[in-house]
């Protein structure tokens, strides 16, 4: 499968990251270079996008104006930088807004920053926070357990190195819970049981996945956790780590306070004690359930691991190829026939790419992914195995996929075969729509050369194509040796025709 990601390898390349964060917007900017990361700039703004969803999953307007209004300033510094290669990953919020309002802010907030906003799931932003946390910290043999606690979602990951072996996202963060159990910033002996008992409910479903290793170190990851240690330390706690008597003790100190507003606590920005109370609460929670003696805090997180990511990508150590070689193994595809089939698409992806405008990386990638897991849905049953293939694409914890990549992945496996049913792509971002059916022609043609499931050569298909005309050209005397072919081929035409794509069939003599 490809791994055209690794063509590039410059010297020196600026690259950054944004992460749009339930509570705060975050970016970082680094120059990658001889093999290193050195960081040019940061920045940070309170956003509090969290607040601004309505019981609907609406963002409201005031929310999503404070939000444009930082992504404007953090465009201008990219702009300003020259970097190269931006990722921009929107969080929880993000993962449950709803609605044209929501699609609209995606827009707008790519116009802002002059790059698009992935949506990830839980699992993806626990893996690129314990990716981030990994290489913040000197290396460790044994097992270590990450926690960072945002705004919407909290991450528990416990992993040896670099590599995370058990990873939950749980929908509970300092923004939430602090608007839920104290309501009007009133910090009470009863409000805090509130939340701490909400905490534990939601960890008891996972807790057991944790506790079958006692990890070497424990790591807190992000703000709320930053801001608790800061505050200990300043209080003369917590020197070699946080512990949960530490956290007994800060607890104490925010009810004698009574209110959000009274907090007078050294090492406390103004911004960060207005959700310190959900923060706490989460925190003290995870320590007890897992067993977690004492907990140290890293520089790094989740912006670092979209960097240290995206120069996996440029290294040859895609994540998202070892995803895809692991699924064929877990849902036993036929490897032999997916490799023929990657092989053909990307053959005839040579052939018309100028034209259709299907140059980029990304464009060569998906297609070879799609050639590899087409047949994926076979595991669960032949009848409709491009349905199935699609919903498990779609749904599955695919590890350095965002969420618009997957639902791309699984648009183009669905229509691999047959006819096409209603909108395929109604579910994908309008500018992807069209590269989406270009991407399926040739995938579809593949599929169809490689009907036989045998090695021996296929005839030269060659391809042109121009906006909604494609044209497929076969020597005559090989279709007239082959009719069952030549059958599938006018049958393609109108398939095809059922979704505006003009195709015609034209015989050569060689």
């Amino acid at each position: 499968m490809s791994r055209s990601t690794g063509r590039h390898r410059p010297d020196s390349q600026v690259l950054g990251a944004v992460d749009l964060g339930s509570n705060s917007f975050h970016m970082v900017i680094a120059r990658f270079s001889h093999g290193q990361l050195v960081v040019m700039d940061r920045l940070r703004e309170t956003v509090r996008l969290a607040a601004g969803l309505d019981r609907h999953s609406r963002l409201d307007a005031a929310s999503q104006r404070r939000a444009l209004a930082c992504l404007a300033r953090f465009g201008e510094r990219l702009r300003s930088l020259h970097a190269g290669r931006v990722r921009v990953v929107g969080t929880n919020t993000l993962r449950r807004a709803r609605g044209r309002d929501a699609e609209r802010f995606r827009d707008r907030a790519h116009r802002a920053l002059g790059h698009p906003v992935e949506v990830i799931a839980g699992i993806e932003e626990a893996r690129l926070i314990y990716l981030g946390v990994s290489h913040s910290l000197p290396k460790l043999r044994g097992t270590q357990t990450v926690v960072d606690i945002g705004g919407g979602s909290t991450e528990i990951i416990q992993g040896r190195g670099s590599r995370p072996d058990v990873m939950e996202s749980l929908y509970m963060g300092c923004v939430g819970l602090t608007a839920q159990a104290f309501p009007g910033g009133r910090i009470t002996t009863r409000a805090f049981r509130t939340a701490r008992q909400v905490a534990r409910l939601e960890l008891e479903p996972v807790r057991a996945r944790f506790l079958h290793r006692t990890p070497v170190r424990v790591v807190g990851a992000s703000g709320t956790i930053r801001a608790t240690a800061d505050v200990l330390t300043a209080l003369g706690r917590a020197r070699k780590g946080i512990t949960v008597k530490d956290l007994e003790f800060l607890i104490r100190r925010l009810i004698a306070a009574g209110h959000v507003s009274r907090l007078q606590l050294p090492g406390l920005a103004a911004d960060r004690a207005e959700v310190l109370p959900g923060g706490v609460a989460i925190l003290v929670e995870v320590m007890a359930a897992l067993g977690l003696q004492r907990m140290v805090v890293a520089e790094g997180a989740l912006r670092e691991g979209i960097l240290y990511d995206m120069v996996g990508r440029l290294t040859d150590e895609d994540v998202r190829v070892r995803t895809v070689r692991a699924m064929q193994a877990r849902f036993r595809i036929d490897t032999g026939q997916a490799r023929r089939v990657g092989e053909a698409a990307l053959g005839l992806l040579q052939q018309v790419a100028p034209g259709w405008g299907l140059q980029r990386d990304a464009d060569r990638n998906l297609l070879a992914w799609a050639g590899a897991l087409h047949e994926i849905g076979l595991d669960i049953a032949h009848a409709h195995h491009h349905h199935h293939g699609a919903y498990l694409l779609e749904n599955a914890d695919m590890p350095g996929f965002t969420r618009d990549e997957q639902r791309l992945l699984a648009a183009v496996v669905r229509c691999h075969r047959r006819k096409f049913a209603g909108d395929p792509f109604a579910a994908l971002p309008r500018e992807w729509r069209s590269r989406a059916l270009r991407l399926v022609v040739l995938l579809r043609l593949a599929v169809l050369c490689n009907r036989g499931r045998h090695s021996r050569p296929e005839p030269l298909l060659r391809l042109r194509a121009a906006g909604d005309d494609v044209e497929v050209s076969l020597p005559a005397a090989w279709l007239g040796a082959n009719p069952l072919t030549q059958a599938d081929l006018e049958q393609e035409c109108r398939h095809l025709k059922a979704v505006g794509v003009r195709m015609r069939i034209r015989r050569r003599r060689r």
